[in-house]
């Protein structure tokens, strides 16, 4: 059994993963929880040390439902070292999944995240997995996470152009989503997109499917 936990309290974000997950692997059985006590979006440092106790809470019951793998569903990938070191299963954070999949893909590789408090904390894991070299630049589109969920259409049209911006200027053959409440464009835009596009919450279902 793969567990999906959303460090966030955004239960539709939570619905929009599991959504993705089960139409990724329908081999695999995969269940979502969402961590209710967690702040509503993990937008910069302060959210996501905030979300850490309650999301490893949960981890803490994930290993003890007999997990066979949990996926951390937050680009940040926050708390994902410390559930790592609880866990007799593999945890696979998102962030860290789309870029691994980004670097099989293409030899360079954008992320296109939300708001910019949150390019430093992407940027950092990059470098932290000994990905800096392949990864060209982290750009922010301007969107709060929330729009994403309440404001759809704008919200994706801001994102796709800032995805432009990087195919256009960084010299690369893949963007990785930098957000998991961006899962919808996946759908919208990967089969007619000039260059790959990447979402970590179908690359960690991929990679959690084989343990």
């Amino acid at each position: 059994m793969i567990i999906l936990i959303n460090p966030n309290s955004t239960v539709s974000m939570t619905e929009a993963m599991v959504d993705t997950a089960r139409k990724t692997r329908p081999d695999s059985k995969i269940v979502g929880w969402t961590s209710h006590a967690g702040p509503p979006a993990i937008q910069g440092p302060q959210d996501g040390e905030a979300a850490v106790p309650p999301l490893l809470e949960l981890v803490k019951k994930a290993n003890a439902d007999g997990a066979t793998a949990i996926i951390i569903g937050c680009s940040d990938d926050t708390g994902l070292d410390e559930a790592r070191a609880m866990s007799p299963c593999p945890v696979i954070g998102i962030g860290q999944a789309g870029y691994h999949m980004a670097c099989l893909a293409s030899p360079r590789f954008s992320v296109v995240t939300t708001l910019a408090v949150s390019v430093p904390i992407l940027a950092g894991n990059i470098e932290s997995y000994g990905l800096g070299q392949q990864m060209a630049k982290v750009r922010a589109s301007g969107v709060p996470v929330l729009a994403l969920e309440t404001d759809r259409t704008n919200a994706t049209a801001q994102v796709m152009a800032e995805i432009d911006k990087a195919r256009q200027e960084d010299d690369i053959g893949a963007v990785v989503l930098g957000c998991a409440g961006m899962v919808h464009i996946i759908d919208a835009y990967a089969e007619t997109y000039p260059i790959r596009l990447i979402d970590g919450v179908r690359a960690a279902t991929q990679i959690a499917s084989t343990f």
